[in-house]
């Protein structure tokens, strides 16, 4: 208020200097009426700003280290939430600002919440004939070992389907920090594809039979 007042009191007082010195005021107070225009725009883009922050503090989709995703795509470290605007820290080292008015109205993945985990699903096919049993508690132990995977929930892999080529397994496992997906990822593909060589368990190509029939009429088999 006591900014609005002063505002007031120095166009007051110009409009007297003008009037004093019979200077026609009709170009100022366009120009005044111009920007005008221009400091409500800015005043309603800031009230905006402020309330979408006022909004973000009252419902707490998330908070300062969380890991969140945008509806847009960006997907990183929430490192600042003020009243203005929030930024975020990309895995590219990007830092990205936000006003909350945007903010506010965007649909927003908390990967944080309410757990700090995430889970990751590992796909891996083993060849027919071999020991299912082996190679579930093989999975197990890769991911036991990781330091990066949460002790709770457990590990655990599911047999999923009879594939074309391979018996369809998954391992399904939950990372401590959601920013770890991909190190973890990766980790757990390098132990596995190890792992299976020195348990020599098959891990096969797709392929596929075909049958030529000859022309009397029995299969042949290539």
């Amino acid at each position: 208020m006591e900014g609005a007042t002063q505002f007031a009191l120095f166009f007051v007082s110009l409009a007297l200097l003008l009037a004093i010195w019979r200077i026609n005021p009709a170009p100022f107070v366009t120009s005044a009426g111009i920007v005008g225009i221009v400091v409500a725009i800015a005043a309603n883009d800031s009230l905006s700003n402020l309330f979408g922050g006022l909004s973000i503090a009252l419902d707490k989709p998330f908070k300062d280290g969380d890991y969140i995703v945008l509806d847009t795509g960006e997907r990183g470290k929430v490192t600042w939430v003020g009243f203005r605007s929030t930024r975020i820290l990309t895995r590219d080292d990007v830092q990205i600002t936000i006003p909350n008015a945007i903010l506010s109205e965007t649909k927003i993945i908390n990967e944080s919440a309410p757990f700090p985990r995430y889970r990751i699903r590992i796909k891996v096919g083993v060849a027919y004939g071999t020991d299912i049993e082996m190679a579930e508690e093989t999975l197990l132990e890769v991911a036991r070992e990781n330091p990066k995977i949460s002790k709770f929930p457990e590990p655990r892999v599911r047999f999923r389907e009879f594939g074309n080529s391979a018996l369809e397994l998954e391992l399904l496992c939950w990372a401590k920090q959601p920013q770890d997906r991909g190190v973890v990822v990766h980790q757990l593909g390098k132990t596995i594809y190890k792992a299976f060589q020195e348990k020599e368990i098959v891990i096969p190509f797709p392929q596929q039979d075909i049958y030529v029939h000859s022309s009397a009429g029995s299969p042949q088999g290539t």
